[in-house]
């Protein structure tokens, strides 16, 4: 082997060239459509960053970034050192501002010249775009790269210096600050307010129920009459008044109108389709995403299958236009070739981009089947149907308005029948409207009989799923393309916000607390219309039109201030966050007050000195310095008392034992606490391999579990189980292997299914 790659590189010593990409997956897919002088290598993402444990950044000289190698990126970069020696190097990372600021880290790693042609950029893995872009290789664009560190220094800034401040306040060393994060936070905690503080009202529709179809009333004297206004006192007066009228069909309107095909796939739009459409979470979105972009592992090889997922453009190019409509008309005939058009509606659209698309229009749904499966499949088709339907025509409907009136014109029901009579690009892409398609005759009978209500409640505003909370942060400019899914995932994973459902999302009590501080001593941190403006800053660096020096220092200018105030606040304890919640105590009926620990938020009461601990991903609303959070204790009680019933008796009072979670770890209660104080340790679910004896799990005071046995004192990492290993009969343990449990056999180092041990024991 080694003699083969010697010959190679003396073949090749003149016009040998390592083209560098962030992926394996992305490498494999390009190196297919290049000949032998061209190697392909992988820099796994980021290469450099502002160093972990350290601030990084020198705010006294010009805000001078210090960057680092990534902790084990040390060999990959050694390799790709190895690999570019004497060679031409082609710089291919993704075509936005972190690729290209990927491209300069690699350029300062390689020493290359920053002037060099050495850039290749494609929104598609073809082989005609990545042969285009090799034949046309530019410089590094140092204003894209400008833009990408300024942002990278802005969210070090906010993380670096306001973080330990909530750590002193909350005394949680895993909460943080971020700066687009925070302001997506306080949308939530706002509308989640709005929900909280919302009084529902009543009120009443009407209707006139004739040949299955509930018309609705439209006016009132010619004036149109909201249902929310129609008040019990005045729903009785219409009744009252109509009890004796006649109802007449008095005109049909008649029009043929259209729908607009929608516009091909942007980044926001295709993550709140596939959250809608499949319940993924937006990052899954992003991931099978980027595996249609960069190549999935196909029968026929590694292929591409879509244009680059990261954009906010609907751009589609000429190709791609006469791709789809060529498709169109050999397949569907003529009437069903649309009229594209571009419509960015948003200033600072990263026009060299395109929308999303399929690389290759003929790879239908169809033809995909063949190749690929499963989730990729799924978003796949979800891709090329919305952009076959954006080259398509528009649909047409015949809609027929109808009107019903009483004898004396006083109040008027309309109701309007569609009927599709060309569905045009409905034929890939349905909006699921509820046409419905009926008659009604001029002759027909109406009576009073046919007047009908329904008692209806005025609605809370909506939570925020990942799809609506994705487009509000596109329309108020807070993030970019490529930001969204980190948004949502960070926020998760801080425990900020959490999932009521697949895609609802709420936030937690440690979420309010966290956008009260910053509220409190960082305002514009939060402020939704600083941050969309701190974004349009970052695009102006990238047009050329403003320096990131200028823009770090007016920031820090501010900034410093309220760090310095928040500060000296701290340190004085003044304007320290203090909530009163509305739990009393269960001694003395005094309201306990939220308190912050090492081991997350508790109640606690300042008379009694009792505490009871707040879960981490809990529900509770603050206003101003009230904690509303009784309900969903008093809930959270009632379910733990229901699913953690261990089927065992308390054996002081003969009450039901529950397995309950506290600051040292799992243990038994009973579940009359506070009349019976009965405790005990969880116990492991197999006997102790050495003695028989119980086995205890227990917590270190480093928080890790371990297990002791109660008659011999061994100790275990893992749990011992009840069943042997079907090869060396030694006790095998309970362990966890990429998420799922399994036996695990500490002698021969082997695991096994929980399901295929209990059949052999049968």
């Amino acid at each position: 082997m080694p003699k083969k790659n010697t010959k190679s590189n003396n073949n090749n010593k003149e016009n040998k060239y390592v083209v560098i990409v962030e992926s394996p997956s992305k490498a494999k897919t390009i190196e297919r459509y290049l000949g032998k002088e061209y190697k392909v290598i992988a820099s796994k993402g980021h290469v450099r960053d502002l160093p972990k444990k350290e601030f990084g950044v020198d705010i006294e000289h010009d805000f001078e970034p210090i960057f680092q190698v990534i902790p084990g990126k040390e060999k990959v970069i050694q390799e790709i050192k190895k690999e570019t020696k004497g060679k031409k190097v082609l710089l291919a990372s993704d075509m936005d501002r972190e690729g290209e600021a990927i491209a300069w880290h690699l350029s300062q790693l390689l020493d290359l010249d920053p002037k060099e042609k050495n850039r290749i950029i494609f929104s598609e893995i073809t082989k005609n775009a990545i042969k285009n872009s090799i034949s046309n290789p530019q410089s590094l664009d140092l204003k894209k790269v400008d833009a990408q560190i300024a942002r990278r220094i802005l969210d070090r800034l906010v993380g670096y210096k306001i973080s330990p401040l909530v750590w002193k306040v909350l005394k949680d060393y895993k909460t943080s600050a971020g700066r687009v994060q925070s302001a997506a936070l306080k949308l939530m905690v706002d509308k989640e307010r709005k929900i909280f503080s919302f009084k529902p009202k009543k009120y009443y529709n009407i209707y006139l129920e004739h040949n299955g179809q509930n018309i609705p009333l439209t006016k009132e004297n010619g004036k149109k009459i909201k249902p929310e206004s129609i008040t019990k006192t005045k729903k009785d007066q219409i009744f009252e008044y109509l009890k004796d009228k006649d109802f007449k069909l008095v005109n049909v309107e008649e029009k043929e109108t259209i729908r607009k095909p929608p516009l091909p796939f942007i980044t926001s739009t295709l993550q709140q389709a596939a959250v809608s459409t499949f319940n993924w979470s937006s990052s899954k979105v992003m991931k099978i995403a980027q595996d249609l972009y960069e190549g999935v592992e196909t029968s026929e090889g590694s292929i591409a299958f879509i244009t680059y997922m990261r954009t906010d453009s609907t751009r589609v190019s000429n190709e791609a236009q006469q791709a789809a409509i060529n498709y169109l008309e050999k397949n569907y005939g003529k009437d069903y070739v649309g009229h594209y058009l571009s419509k960015n509606k948003k200033t600072n659209v990263q026009d060299a981009h395109e929308a999303i698309r399929p690389t290759d229009i003929y790879m239908d749904v169809n033809n995909a089947k063949r190749l690929i499966s499963s989730d990729h499949l799924k978003l796949y088709t979800l891709i090329w149907n919305r952009f076959m339907a954006s080259q398509s025509s528009p649909s047409r409907y015949l809609e027929k308005t109808f009107t019903i009136e009483d004898n004396t014109n006083k109040y008027s029901f309309e109701i309007t029948s569609k009927k599709c009579i060309f569905d045009g690009f409905e034929k890939f892409w349905n909006p699921n409207n509820k046409e419905v398609d009926f008659e009604i005759d001029k002759n027909d009978m109406i009576t009073y009989d046919q007047l009908k209500f329904e008692e209806k409640e005025t609605n809370p505003p909506n939570r925020y799923t990942e799809a609506t909370l994705i487009k509000e942060l596109e329309s108020k400019g807070i993030g970019r393309p490529s930001t969204y899914a980190t948004i949502i995932s960070t926020l998760l994973q801080r425990k900020y916000v959490s999932k009521i459902s697949k895609s609802t999302l709420r936030p937690t009590t440690t979420g309010f607390v966290v956008t009260d501080f910053l509220e409190a001593y960082f305002p514009e941190i939060v402020d939704v219309k600083f941050t969309a403006n701190m974004e349009e800053d970052l695009d102006k660096i990238e047009d050329g039109k403003n320096k990131s020096k200028i823009v770090l220092e007016q920031f820090y200018k501010d900034f410093e201030k309220f760090l310095t105030t928040a500060s000296n606040n701290i340190k004085n304890k003044q304007k320290i966050l203090h909530y009163v919640s509305d739990v009393p105590c269960e001694k003395c009926g005094k309201d306990m007050k939220l308190n912050f620990g090492r081991y997350g938020l508790y109640l606690s009461c300042e008379e009694c000195k009792e505490t009871q601990k707040i879960p981490a991903e809990s529900f509770g609303v603050t206003i101003k310095d009230k904690l509303y959070i009784k309900e969903y204790l008093q809930e959270t009680l009632k379910i733990d008392k229901e699913e953690n019933k261990i089927d065992e008796k308390c054996p002081i009072c003969g009450g039901d034992l529950v397995l309950k979670h506290g600051k040292f770890g799992e243990f038994i209660a009973c579940s009359n606490y506070p009349d019976c104080k009965y405790t005990r340790n969880v116990k492991a679910r197999g006997k102790c391999p050495n003695c028989e004896g119980e086995v205890v799990k227990l917590r270190s005071k480093k928080g890790k579990t371990y297990f002791k046995c109660d008659s011999c004192g061994t100790m275990y990492w893992n749990e011992p189980s009840e069943y042997s290993c079907p090869t060396c009969g030694e006790t095998l343990f309970y362990k966890t292997l990429r998420g799922k449990e399994k036996l695990y056999c500490e002698k021969d180092k082997t695991y096994f299914e929980i399901e295929e041990i209990k059949q052999l024991t049968k």
